[in-house]
């Protein structure tokens, strides 16, 4: 087999090694168009299952890289004159032309003919002369540009501007700095990588960057390989107190965006793309080269087994899609973080530092525990005081209420009512999850008036009849548990029509009425012995088609503008507030964004807030979606806890997290990472009524937040797995790595 690799960086170079080595009758040539000392950046970061992979795959490159490795477990956050450290990571890292020298003499001993300062032909060229062709050509990889109409690439530039550069003192820790400056925040992503140096990334987000003057500097293009002198003085500046007499050092560095590259196919015929021609993630969650040699090793994986080529080439992005896509989804959700740092800033040092470390919704609570159990401790003891008590299962007050514990079971209709009266389903489905442990558990959406309902079966609020089948329920729940009880009130609006005709406009009257009818309902959901009343306000409801102008083309006082569209919904939220008790909470549910173009964004859902919040709304419970049928939402584990979060830190409005979040874990991250302030749990509280009481058996937490009822106390004990424990073989234990490791060279 012919094999040509387009690019000689890491993966490249890897792959080329890796083919050779498992079939030395391949000839494999590699094209590089700079020079074989020419690199740019400083070190490079692995995993330890990344270097399980390569010390599998080809033992001699794994001991060059060990002989070379800086390690360390420790992360070092410095913020607000404090440095909050949490150990148990475990880092390797080298030098990137270390990296380079390494696996180009591997090529050159197995007998990759390595080609450098020179351009390979062109695609078309390399396709009918090869069997196999490799474009490893990087971000702004030519190859995948010529054959753009067939990959597909996504080129997503985003907001932040960072700077590359190393420094001549080797950090001991992985370290990020914040600091907070006149123009803005501004953070730094460090590490070591060999005895002398480390790696010294400057990012700014695109404000600060724009407030200190540097949008005016770019215009001035600096040429190639030229670092920009003023900005990095600049950085020297603003750090010396860190640097304490180190020195800044450059490679090409100038102020640049990050791209996260995408693509709908990685391959075209027998050219197939590898690395950062076929994806990116950002550089904040590791290595790009990382990545590239874990490519690397899946193709030439593929192309060893017995199956065709084009088999092969399938199989290959098969196994590594999933793989990229979820780091990808981590990667995006730390490079937003850190776009938009600003919401974190003013937090306690301890609950920054965790809410940095837990950015990517992959390291968590539960996971920095097992790393380093003394650091989530201390952690739980400044969130909970003197007696630490696992976030989930603190108390929380709303008013005049304290709720048990942050768990809240989601509203979640079941429709079964019959006229509107609730009856034993949704007795049992509400008691259920009270007596699970949940401290709030909600109704599902409740109509407020007959042509309020979805479907027939919607339960409602609007005669004396539902009232008195509520007070059944709600008398259940307080008398059996230690739960609250709320109802959603809602009108189905548009979603409650039963043919295709286009919805009309509602006149001052209509709106007066259904004002009116949210007031009655909020009366009887008082005598119906509810603690909690939630509007529902998103979803594509009523009060949600007012808000979202996707839904809203009025062009009268209730549309024209987010505060036209709002006065509706606000004058629905003056009516419940002044009809429900002073004491009793009441929440809003929202859709914070509408994940369709010209839809709802979330800056408009911190107004949105804002404005409920004004009003006499407690908590906002932070949704999103289902407005429109043409909406892309993008799905993941706690998706729209971000919403929340930046609700929370613009406003100060207390908020409840919902969607993706199945995990007492994600929770606790949450929670302790000051995200949210209650966690409302759906699908997973219907797979397991006991949700919250099985997290807290799972925590060992036995106190207040978690009490068992009296008729299920014998089994608040977690049964055991099965089995018998296996017999010691070993005379002692098995030495453990500590948890904290720091790279001291020489020492």
């Amino acid at each position: 087999m012919r094999i040509a690799v387009v690019g000689g960086g890491p993966g490249g170079l890897y792959f080329a090694a890796l083919a050779k080595r498992l079939d030395p009758r391949r000839e494999i040539t590699v094209w590089e168009r700079n020079a074989a000392d020419d690199t740019f950046g400083f070190g490079v970061v692995f995993s330890d299952e990344t270097l399980d992979g390569i010390a599998g795959a080809d033992p001699v490159i794994a001991a060059a890289l060990e002989a070379e490795f800086a390690r360390w477990s420790d992360i070092d956050i410095h913020y607000r004159g404090t440095v909050q450290t949490s150990g148990g990571h475990g880092f390797a890292a080298i030098e990137r032309k270390r990296l380079l020298e390494i696996l180009q003499r591997r090529c050159r001993e197995l007998g990759v003919d390595l080609g450098f300062s020179a351009l390979a032909p062109s695609p078309d060229e390399l396709g009918r002369d090869y069997d196999l062709v490799v474009a490893a050509d990087g971000v702004n990889s030519a190859t995948r540009a010529k054959y753009a109409d067939v990959f597909r690439p996504s080129l997503d530039e985003r907001n932040c501007r960072y700077m590359w550069l190393a420094t001549d003192r080797a950090l001991e820790a992985f370290t990020f700095i914040v600091r907070e400056t006149k123009f803005g925040p501004v953070q730094v992503h460090a590490y070591p990588f060999s005895g002398e140096r480390s790696t010294f990334i400057v990012e700014l987000p695109e404000n600060t960057w724009r407030a200190a003057g540097f949008a005016n500097r770019a215009a001035r293009d600096l040429p190639p390989g030229q670092s920009d002198e003023e900005s990095v003085a600049w950085c020297a500046d603003l750090l010396g107190d860190f640097l304490d007499g180190s020195s800044l050092l450059t490679n090409n560095s100038k102020w640049v965006r990050f791209t996260t590259v995408r693509n709908a196919t990685w391959r075209h015929g027998n050219l197939v793309l590898l690395g950062d021609a076929a994806h990116t993630a950002h550089f904040s969650i590791g290595s790009g080269t990382k990545l590239a040699m874990e490519d690397a090793l899946a193709l030439a994986a593929a192309i060893q087994s017995p199956q065709d080529l084009d088999a092969a080439l399938d199989h290959y992005e098969a196994a590594r899609r999933p793989v990229v896509e979820s780091t990808q989804r981590a990667a995006q959700a730390s490079l937003e973080w850190f776009e938009t740092i600003e919401h974190a800033i003013g937090q306690q040092p301890e609950q920054f530092a965790f809410n940095l470390l837990t950015r990517s919704r992959r390291v968590t609570y539960d996971n920095l525990r097992l790393r380093d159990p003394e650091y989530i401790a201390a952690l739980d003891r400044w969130f909970s005081g003197e007696h630490p008590t696992p976030p989930l299962f603190q108390p929380y007050t709303l008013r005049g209420l304290t709720l048990r514990n942050r768990a809240v079971a989601a509203p979640i209709a079941i429709d079964r009512a019959e006229n509107g009266v609730p009856g034993d389903a949704e007795l049992l489905h509400l008691a259920g999850k009270a007596l699970g442990g949940a401290g709030l558990v909600l109704t599902g959406m409740t109509a407020v008036s007959a042509d309020g309902r979805v479907t027939a079966g919607c339960a409602g609020l609007y005669d004396d009849e539902q009232a008195e089948a509520w007070r059944r329920i709600t008398d259940a729940v307080h008398e059996h548990s230690g739960a609250a009880i709320g109802v959603q009130l809602s009108h189905s609006g548009r979603k409650g029509c039963r043919s295709n005709a286009t919805p009309s406009g509602l006149g001052a009257a209509e709106l007066h009425s259904i004002a009116e009818d949210f007031a009655a309902a909020a009366v009887r959901a008082d005598a119906a012995g509810f603690d909690v009343l939630e509007l529902q306000a998103g979803h594509g409801f009523l009060l949600s088609t007012f808000i979202s102008p996707l839904t809203n083309q009025r062009v009268d006082r209730y549309g024209a503008g987010l505060d036209g569209r709002l006065r509706f919904p606000l004058a629905v939220v003056d009516a419940v507030r002044a009809a429900w008790p002073a004491h009793k909470p009441l929440l809003a549910r929202i859709s914070a964004v509408d994940w369709a173009p010209g839809g709802t964004t979330v800056d408009d859902a911190v107004h949105i807030a804002a404005a409920f919040a004004e009003r006499g709304v407690d908590a906002i419970d932070v949704s999103s979606g289902e407005v429109v049928p043409h909406e892309r939402p993008a799905y993941g584990r706690s998706y729209q806890t971000p919403f929340a979060d930046r609700i929370r830190a613009a406003t100060g409005v207390p908020t409840i997290a919902v969607g993706g979040i199945s995990t007492y874990d994600d929770a606790n991250s949450i929670l302790l990472a000051g995200r949210a302030d209650l966690i409302a749990v759906g699908r997973a509280h219907l797979y397991d009524p006991a949700w919250t009481l099985h997290a807290a058996a799972d925590l060992g937490y036995t106190g207040p937040g978690a009490h068992w009822p009296s008729m299920h106390a014998a089994g608040s004990a977690k049964p055991p797995s099965g089995g018998r424990a296996r017999p010691v073989l070993a005379l002692r234990p098995a030495e453990t790595e500590a948890v904290h490791q720091r790279w001291r060279p020489g020492r």
